[in-house]
């Protein structure tokens, strides 16, 4: 249906290599990362996981505000956080955990209901399934009581 395009590219070796991140849309053009932003605290560049996390959380987020339409509810706002943790393994790294936190205000929805839609949409948004062998994702979702007249 659609095909997105992401570029790196990556100067140096080891710990004191650079790379710059680019997307077809330039929503991210030449956004440096490497080493330090990575396994440090630099906050100047980027890293995998923190783009991960963003492409879920959108995913998930977009996949929960469909299934409530289809529902026959309307999503007000939903405010999502994914939290990726990069884990050694032997020599290397795995993703061994993806945690997503949701808050959502939905007219005329019942907590039940909100949960039942949720999961769903966790489980069916295409980074959710692409993300499959991730041992463990976690969902936090809460209800926001709508406070409209």
């Amino acid at each position: 249906m659609t095909e997105k395009t992401a570029s790196v590219h990556w100067e140096g070796s080891g710990k004191t290599a650079f790379g710059s991140i680019s997307t077809e849309t330039a929503a991210l053009k030449d956004y440096p990362y490497g080493f330090a932003s990575r396994f440090e605290d630099n906050r100047r560049g980027s890293n995998p996981e923190e783009l991960l996390g963003a492409a879920h959380a959108a995913c998930f987020t977009m996949a929960f505000s469909f299934a409530c339409e289809k529902a026959g509810f309307k999503t007000t706002d939903v405010d999502t956080k994914a939290s990726v943790n990069l884990a050694r393994q032997g020599e290397g790294f795995v993703i061994d955990r993806i945690s997503l936190t949701m808050e959502a205000t939905v007219a005329g929805m019942d907590d039940e209901k909100f949960q039942e839609i949720a999961a769903a949409a966790k489980r069916d948004c295409p980074l959710s399934k692409a993300l499959a062998s991730v041992p463990e994702i976690t969902l936090q979702a809460k209800l926001r009581v709508d406070t409209t007249p």
